[in-house]
Order: C-alpha cells, then sequence, then structure tokens
C-alpha cells in the first residue's frame, strides 16, 4: 500500500517508486507538511524533519512551553490569524464578523483507487490498483465545519493530486470567501519559478523568473482561464534543466479564475497557493451544504523540465481526456474560417470541400456565419438555426453533401455568447451578465450569456442539440470569444453574487456534459479566441485544443513549445494556413507550415482551390506522411530539444514507446551567411539500437548512442533548398531490423 499512516508517530506517507510525500499531524491537530519530494525509504517516524522554534515577534498557538509557531511551520492547508501571518489556504467569514478558523484532525481514510468529484472535471483511474488515495478528516467546533483534504497518488506515476472540502453541519451558515485546491510549504526558496503568460495569438510563452522574498503569481480574474496566464507553474532548480534536476509542477483542472501564488516568508520558506481566485468569490454554505473546490495537479521530476511534461502529457491524455477520441487518431480536417471568413455559400463551401477530398482530407469543418443572419461579428450570437439565404439546404443537406464525398462534416460553434443584435438578445435581454443601471462592456460586438442560470443553459441546449440531432455532424469547434465583465446574474440574491463566476463555469461543464452524453461520437475542439482557455479542465470534456489563431508557422513554434510544458501533442490543434500569413502577413514555405503543425492534432485552413499544383502536391504528401505517423506523434514521449526563447532555433523530437520509431523537427527562423556547423543531440533513443535516419530522401545509419551524445549534423544547404528564412527539416527514425 503506497500511503501509509504510523500511528506512533502520527505521519502519513504517500510514496511509490519515484517520489514520497509526508504529512504530519502536529501537537494542534493540525497538519503539517515533513517533506515533498524524490522517494525517501519509509520509518516509523520522520518527526526529526519537523522544525519549530521560538523567535521574536512570533505568536504561539499553545500554551508555553510549547514551540509551536505557525509563521515558521510547514503545513498543510494553513489558515490565517491564529499566527501564521503568511496568505492562507482557506478563509470562512461567520455571522459574527469573525474569519478565523481552527480546523483540527480528527479521522482519516485510505483506499484504492480515485473518487469523482464531480461537478468538476479531474483526472481519473481505470482500474482501482492504478492509484491510492487518502482522506483526511478535519472539524472546526466552533462553527460545526467539516473539511475534507484529498489526495490521490498514482501508483507509476510521480503524480500527486489534492483538493478540498467543506460542509457546513452547524445551524449557522458561514461563507468561503477562499478556497485554494493546495497548499504546499517547501523548505527553502531556492527555485526558479517558470509559467506560461501571453496574450491573443501570442499565448503560453515560457517564462522564468528567480525566486525572491515576497509574493510572486499569476492569476486569471476574467472569467476564463485566459491567454494572459496559463493555470500553471513549475519550480526548477536554478541549476536544472530540460533533462536534468529537481522540478515541482502545479497544473490546475479548471477553466475558470484562478490563483497560482508563491510566496517567500523572511526565513526562505516557500508557500505554494493553487485555486479559484478569491477575488470576486464568495460562497455561503447553509447547514448540510458543500463546497468541492478543482484539482490540482502535482508532478515531481528529478529529471529536469521535460520529464514532467512526459509525465503530465501521458497523465491527461490517457487519464483526463475521455470517450472514444481519447485513444483513436485523429482526422485530418480543413476548416474554412481563412479562406472565407462569413462570406460563403453552399457552392463556394463545397467546391473548397472538393478539392479537401482529393488530397486526402478527412474531415471539413463549417466556421462561423453560418446561423442567423451572420453578415460580420455584430450579429445573430445565440440564433442557433441556419441562415438558409447562404445554406438552402440547411446544415442536414450540406453535411449529407460533404458525407457522399467520402468525408466526416464539422461545425462551429459559440454558445457562450449573444449579440445585442439578435433574436435571442430581443426575447430575453435579462439573459446577459450585466449590472442594472450599469453600462454594459462591449467585446467583439457581443456580451455573455448567464451560464450560472439553468434555465439558459437550458435554452441554448435545445438549439444546438437539434442542430445536430437533424444532421451528420462529427465535430464540434466549440468557440469562447471575450470574457466577463459587469459580473452580475439577474436572477441570483445579493447574497449569492460571489458565486456567479464559478456557477458560470459549472453552466459550461454542465452543457458539454449534456451533449458528450447524448452524442458520444463527436468529436469535441475548445477554442477561446484561440487558447483562451487551453486548460486541464476543458480537455476532461473536449480532448483537442485550437492552441491559437496565430496560425504563422514560426509564431506556433514558441506556442507549441510552450503550450507542451503542460499539454500533449494530440491535444494541440495545428494547422497548416495561407501566405501571406493572415496575422503577420510573412511568407513561410509550405514545407515549414506543415512541419510545425504536424505535430500537433493536424490540418488546414485555407482554399486549396487556390494553390499551385506544386503546392497540392506537397499538400497530398503532407497529408500522407501526417496519416501514416499520427499515431507515433500523438502517442509517443515528447522531447524539446532547442528552445525557440533562447536563440535563431528550434527542435524537437517525438519517440514511439518502444524507441523503435522516432521523428525530430528543426526549425530557423532567419538564414545565416557563411555560418558555423550545426549539429542536434537527439534524445528519447535506445542506445544500443541501430537506426536509419531519413530526411529530404537522403538515409544513414547510426546507433541510438551516437545520435544522442554525438548528434546529426544539420546540413545549412538543406536548410536552403527548404526556403532558407523559416526553413525547417524533419529527421524520421527507425529501428534497422
Amino acid at each position: 500500500m503506497p500511503i501509509l499512516y504510523h500511528e506512533q508517530s502520527k505521519e502519513f506517507h504517500l510514496y511509490n517508486k519515484e517520489i514520497s510525500y509526508i504529512i504530519e499531524i502536529m501537537e494542534d491537530n493540525q497538519l503539517g507538511n515533513l517533506y515533498y519530494g524524490k522517494k525517501v525509504i519509509d520509518r516509523d517516524s520522520f518527526a526529526h524533519l519537523h522544525e519549530e522554534m521560538k523567535r521574536s515577534q512570533a505568536a504561539s498557538h499553545l500554551p508555553e512551553p510549547s514551540k509551536l509557531y505557525l509563521q515558521y511551520t510547514k503545513q498543510e492547508y494553513p489558515s490565517y490569524g491564529t499566527g501564521d501571518y503568511r496568505y492562507p489556504a482557506f478563509e470562512i467569514k461567520q455571522n459574527n464578523g469573525s474569519r478565523i478558523s481552527h480546523f483540527e484532525y480528527i479521522g482519516h481514510n485510505i483506499y484504492k483507487g480515485k473518487k469523482k468529484i464531480e461537478p468538476l472535471p479531474a483526472v481519473y483511474v481505470e482500474e482501482e490498483g492504478e492509484a491510492d488515495s487518502l482522506e483526511i478528516e478535519l472539524f472546526d467546533e466552533l462553527t460545526n465545519t467539516r473539511l475534507l483534504l484529498f489526495y490521490t497518488i498514482y501508483a507509476e506515476l510521480p503524480v500527486i493530486t489534492r483538493s478540498a472540502k467543506f460542509i457546513q453541519e452547524g445551524t449557522e451558515s458561514i461563507c468561503l470567501t477562499n478556497a485554494m485546491s493546495a497548499s504546499i510549504d517547501l523548505p527553502d526558496m531556492d527555485f526558479e519559478m517558470l509559467h506560461l503568460a501571453g496574450a491573443w495569438a501570442r499565448e503560453r510563452y515560457v517564462k522564468l523568473r528567480k525566486l525572491e522574498q515576497g509574493v510572486q503569481s499569476v492569476y486569471s480574474m476574467r472569467g476564463a482561464s485566459s491567454t494572459e496566464h496559463n493555470p500553471f507553474l513549475a519550480l526548477k532548480r536554478p541549476e536544472a534543466t530540460e533533462h536534468t534536476g529537481e522540478v515541482y509542477g502545479f497544473s490546475l483542472v479548471y477553466s475558470g479564475s484562478f490563483l497560482a501564488q508563491v510566496e517567500v516568508c523572511t526565513h526562505d520558506m516557500t508557500r505554494v497557493l493553487f485555486g479559484i481566485h478569491p477575488n470576486n468569490f464568495e460562497w455561503p454554505l447553509n447547514t448540510g451544504e458543500s463546497f468541492q473546490t478543482p484539482e490540482v495537479v502535482m508532478v515531481y521530476s528529478d529529471q529536469g523540465l521535460n520529464k514532467m511534461s512526459q509525465t503530465y502529457h501521458k497523465l491527461y491524455r490517457t487519464r483526463l481526456v475521455r470517450g472514444k477520441w481519447r485513444d483513436k487518431a485523429r482526422p485530418v480536417l480543413l476548416n474554412n474560417w481563412e479562406a472565407t471568413y462569413m462570406d460563403f455559400n453552399e457552392e463556394s463551401i463545397l467546391k473548397i470541400a472538393e478539392k479537401a477530398k482529393s488530397v486526402g482530407v478527412e474531415l471539413f469543418v463549417l466556421d462561423d456565419g453560418w446561423f442567423g443572419t451572420r453578415d460580420d461579428d455584430k450579429q445573430s450570437l445565440g440564433d442557433w438555426f441556419v441562415d438558409k439565404r447562404k445554406l438552402p439546404n440547411g446544415i442536414s443537406g450540406l453535411s449529407e453533401k460533404i458525407e457522399a464525398m467520402g468525408m466526416k462534416f464539422g461545425l462551429w460553434i459559440e454558445p457562450e455568447m449573444t449579440n445585442k443584435n439578435s433574436d435571442l438578445y430581443r426575447n430575453h435581454p435579462d439573459y446577459i451578465i450585466s449590472v442594472p443601471g450599469r453600462f454594459e462592456s462591449l467585446s467583439r460586438t457581443q456580451h455573455v450569456l448567464d451560464f450560472s442560470r439553468k434555465e439558459i443553459v437550458d435554452y441554448i441546449h435545445s438549439m444546438i442539440a437539434g442542430i445536430i440531432r437533424e444532421s451528420k455532424i462529427s465535430y464540434i469547434k466549440w468557440d469562447m470569444n471575450r470574457y466577463i465583465t459587469e459580473c452580475y446574474s439577474r436572477a441570483a440574491l445579493p447574497e449569492e453574487q460571489g458565486m456567479v463566476m464559478h456557477k458560470y463555469i459549472l453552466g459550461v461543464y454542465d452543457l458539454y456534459t449534456r451533449l458528450i452524453t447524448e452524442f458520444p461520437d463527436i468529436l469535441f475542439e475548445s477554442c477561446a479566441s484561440g487558447g483562451g482557455r487551453f486548460d486541464p479542465g476543458m480537455l476532461y470534456f473536449a480532448p483537442q485544443t485550437w492552441c491559437s489563431d496565430d496560425t504563422d508557422a514560426n509564431e506556433r513554434l514558441k506556442i507549441q513549445y510552450g503550450t507542451s510544458m503542460v499539454y500533449p501533442l494530440s491535444s494541440i490543434g495545428a494547422h497548416v494556413s495561407a501566405v501571406p500569413n493572415h496575422q503577420l502577413g510573412r511568407l513561410t514555405p509550405i514545407q515549414s507550415r506543415a512541419n510545425v503543425a504536424f505535430f500537433g492534432a493536424f490540418g488546414y485552413e485555407l482554399d486549396l482551390n487556390k494553390l499551385t499544383e506544386e503546392e497540392i502536391e506537397a499538400v497530398k504528401e503532407q497529408v500522407r506522411y501526417y496519416k501514416e505517423n499520427r499515431s507515433l506523434i500523438q502517442q509517443g514521449n515528447f522531447y524539446r530539444l532547442k528552445s525557440p526563447f533562447e536563440g535563431n532555433d528550434t527542435a524537437w523530437i517525438v519517440v514511439s514507446d518502444d524507441k523503435s520509431k522516432a521523428i525530430a523537427g528543426y526549425y530557423q527562423r532567419l538564414n545565416k551567411v557563411n555560418a558555423s556547423w550545426l549539429r542536434l543531440q537527439i534524445k528519447g533513443l535506445d542506445e544500443s539500437t541501430l537506426y536509419q535516419v531519413s530526411s529530404l530522401g537522403k538515409t544513414m545509419e547510426a546507433y541510438g548512442d551516437e545520435l544522442m551524445n554525438i548528434g546529426i549534423i544539420i546540413n545549412r544547404k538543406d536548410l536552403n533548398r527548404t526556403g532558407g528564412d523559416f526553413a525547417s527539416l524533419l529527421f524520421d527514425f527507425v529501428k534497422v531490423k
């Protein structure tokens, strides 16, 4: 059993072959943390790891001669106001105005497997033996509130998940004003904080900073996880690299506003807090009511950032994503958005689809503009009925024609939004999130529907499900194009307004659940102006996410590289688009556009009828190549080799589990004149295996140890042949039998 409780020392030891996590019940019956890191051999007591001493200005939490000063103690789920002056994991406002709590240990339960935490998404197990779980029960006698802390440790992965649940059992109501999913105190501050930041069209850039005393954090208060900051951070030792050294990863399975905060106290201890952002959050609990926090997935690596990423990739790809498409090869698709925008009719769509079929595309996706009177983005959101001016045979007729060609049909929707110029708004002006009497901020000329209200979710569900039922739809692209402003629900009581942000996300999850339950064969792709809601919560419902609205191959190197810190390649929507690129005006070789997009869920975002015959032949070869290798790309082990944030070149490789096949991509930003030699050291191969290495029709043979320790010489003439600036090369590795 990888979770042990030592009754004499009152300690819990969660461990597997890679990690250990040790919790103590302290003398005040609260929980302390003794250790988190590389596996250590179990012993009856780790009490010697507990650190406490009396310091000037410290407030003792127990009568003297106790030396339990919480300000200097590593805790497991700390509160504020009883001697610890650091940021707390939770806060409860009581009817008398007090915000002081004291939760004491009263019991625990250790069991095989992992329970669901519905209605929230979470990672799961398929067999009980995959993981073991611990529930620690604490109680505050004054408020009669029960607190459950949930821990799960996976048997074969260096993963621990955490969440918390508050249950009000007293006769008086309480109000949660802060409820983090997890807190962890580390004994020193010798870390660098890595996180993923950006904006629209440049999402998830890798950022690195050295920890200092004080608070450093990333967050969203936008009602979505956001393009600005991803709900992830990692703490790495300064000497840690992609492939060596100690790293702690933290990822929140949630799609709304969040806070990921690192606090270093003046005695150099580091506290990580992660959960729903407390701004605009108040959750009242009456007798018998409860609140469940989202889940934090913690990953420990002693082999650098890449090992952390591979752990997240495997866990999220196989135990977060669900349903038919979890393990199924994703279809090659063509989306008409950058080909036509909203200016199309059935004839022009079928013409694009016919060309797509001729090059081997398997799925045609109709994007925005098919409903209401949607000729621009200022109207008709929420009017989910077909515009017969453009599509006289409806979505049902178009989908049947696409299927008759031998392709599947997909459809774009944006169910969470409306325009004021729409039948929905004219009939139901109270359906939008807004404050009576206040200006209603515009973003993209649209407003957010109040999904905290079940009747609005029901209304949208009835229309969307109706369209799907009458048509042959195999794929849904679910978009979300603006953040929440004026957060107020016209159907909620004053004391319930602090619930709206979280209930909104629960409404989104509810609509997803209804649709995937009724239509389990549909492949859902989430989108939020590109990558504005690329988070683990979304992956629980939609196995892939449109990575960014920026389809320029050179820019995608940074975006996809950063995304790979947490998310598997199978989840990264990546398309070949037209040149000049619609976002940047850049001209990029068609080979490079594909060589970048291959490392994701692959497709096209252009009108193939506008390509030359030579380009069409290139597209046919790209589609053939991807189909041949997509299982390897989507299910293999991914290694980052060269960072686009550190130089002119980028490189990565994906390797099959048995190490018999691999594909590496090498990309240069700008060409150089009379430049030095280039050599690429590979990762992940078997040292003693002989590989045939192929690129641009040339082959060689070399053993894995040579390829990893000496590397491959990159021929600049080959790069020049493929385009010079923004050129790229692919290398195929196949085990020689």
